[in-house]
């Protein structure tokens, strides 16, 4: 078992502080499941963490990183360029919100409702100019059938013809 000594790593890290924390990173890490980068000759993982210090086995600046990453309360994270673009081309807000204006910015929830509004009016009012119209050829249909069958009864062609008007009034109003 080959003995690492402080001044051995002070040779990389700047101070016995840095030193400290940075071994116990490395540590933590081995003991996650890293492998090591030296042979392990039945040594604790603390001594194992600063025998790769020493001899320059790993990155004493991506150790760094990694400890101040996981001290951050609100890490930020670096994205690449594709992300970038890919996320400005990205219509989730489109999706998600439901519309969007001309000017590209959404349309608000109670604005939408607004809208859904007037294409329910505009669909009640087409369905009632359909039954309007259907009514129309209706009657339209009962008078040709009165002119050219004479022997059809009167009063239920009356009673029809009765019929389709007040429907028609009553879509009016």
């Amino acid at each position: 078992m080959a003995r690492i000594t402080v001044e051995d790593c002070l040779e990389n890290v700047e101070n016995h502080y840095d030193l400290v924390l940075l071994a116990k990173e490395r540590a933590f890490q081995l003991n996650s499941g890293a492998t090591p980068q030296v042979p392990e000759d039945d040594d604790k993982r603390t001594v194992i963490s600063l025998r790769e210090i020493a001899e320059n086995k790993i990155s004493v600046k991506d150790l760094e990183e990694t400890a101040i990453k996981k001290l951050r309360k609100h890490v930020v994270e670096e994205q690449d360029e594709s992300e970038l673009e890919e996320s400005e081309n990205d219509d989730f807000e489109k999706i998600y919100k439901g519309e969007a204006s001309k000017s590209g910015s959404a349309i608000l929830p109670t604005k939408r409702i607004k809208r859904i509004q007037e294409k329910m009016d505009i669909e009640a009012e087409s369905i009632k100019n359909e039954s309007i119209r259907l009514e129309e050829a209706k009657l339209e249909k009962n008078e040709e059938l009165s002119n050219e069958d004479p022997q059809l009864d009167g009063e239920e062609l009356k009673a029809e013809t009765e019929e389709a008007k007040l429907v028609k009034e009553d879509s009016k109003d």
